[in-house]
């Protein structure tokens, strides 16, 4: 029966192929683990602005607003979406990488301005929540 010494296996290429995929297997599960704890740090925000009746500023104001924080640091994703039945109700849905982030988004002047330019013709209070992401 053959033994093959150590420098015969290592000069061997199912040796190398062995450990090229355990490398990439090693480097693909660090990759997912740094993915997962990003996320769990993400903070979602959800939010329902619903304006006075045949206000059409509104909808012009919340697109700058999404644009302007599209820019700011730590966003991951901003859309405003429209209710089908009721055009003055709509949804702001943000992800921010972080809590320091979003606070940071909160603090900006242009969330600052946006705030009080709504603020008159907003038939409700905002309905903001926010959200963490569960495993």
């Amino acid at each position: 029966m053959f033994i093959p010494s150590k420098s015969n296996v290592v000069r061997h290429p199912v040796f190398w192929i062995f450990a090229l995929v355990i490398l990439l297997a090693t480097s693909f599960a660090a990759r997912i683990y740094a993915q997962d704890s990003a996320l769990k740090d993400r903070i979602y925000v959800v939010t329902h602005v619903d304006t006075l009746p045949g206000n059409g500023p509104a909808a012009k104001l919340l697109q700058q607003y999404v644009m302007d924080s599209k820019k700011d640091k730590g966003a991951v994703r901003i859309e405003l979406y429209v209710q089908i039945s009721r055009a003055n109700h709509f949804s702001l849905v943000e992800v921010w990488e972080n809590q320091q982030a979003y606070d940071a988004h909160l603090a900006a002047a242009h969330t600052r301005q946006f705030r009080e330019q709504i603020q008159p013709i907003l038939g409700s209070p905002f309905d903001e929540r926010l959200h963490q992401i569960v495993e």
